[in-house]
């Protein structure tokens, strides 16, 4: 049995909440470029990407990458595309953020350039924070004991929900 911490639509609603909130905090922004952390990031920076075009139209464009490192151990990031990132909003987006590492090492190609802002993004917060990084965007902030586990449940391109264990 699945403790869950958001079910789907709670899901959703947080979702749509920090796409009004990333407007906000972009107003006058022609262009952000979205770069969710493979698997669930990616599904997580999909959906926000949806909610963006469906609350601002074609006052906003998007673009959608793919960040792949490996969580356990993050060393080789590499990007599904190069892009010209200079004077450009990043926004780094993830399922769970619980050091602040993985969402660190994600900055990493980004840096070669010189982006106008590079904000992150993450479904679920936890409050251990071994690195010096605090997601912008957040749908939900937890405490929990070091112990637990969270899981954010993806199909396709919907978050089913999050679950803790």
């Amino acid at each position: 049995m699945k403790n869950y911490i958001l079910t789907q639509p709670a899901a959703e609603k947080k979702l749509r909440r920090m796409a009004f909130e990333i407007l906000e905090n972009n107003a006058g922004e022609r262009q952000i470029i979205l770069a969710g952390i493979k698997e669930s990031g990616s599904v997580i920076a999909r959906n926000i990407q949806r909610h963006l075009l469906e609350i601002a139209g074609d006052r906003l464009s998007t673009r959608l990458i793919e960040i792949s490192l490996d969580k356990k151990s993050p060393g080789a990031v590499t990007l599904s595309e190069s892009l010209p990132f200079d004077d450009q909003v990043i926004i780094i987006i993830d399922d769970v953020a619980m050091s602040g590492r993985t969402l660190l090492y994600a900055m990493k190609p980004f840096l070669e350039y010189h982006p106008r802002k590079i904000e992150s993004l993450v479904l679920v917060e936890r409050s251990y924070k071994a690195f010096p990084v605090q997601p912008d965007y957040k749908g939900l902030s937890l405490a929990t004991t070091l112990q637990e586990h969270i899981y954010v449940e993806v199909e396709g391109d919907g978050v089913k929900g999050a679950w803790l264990e």
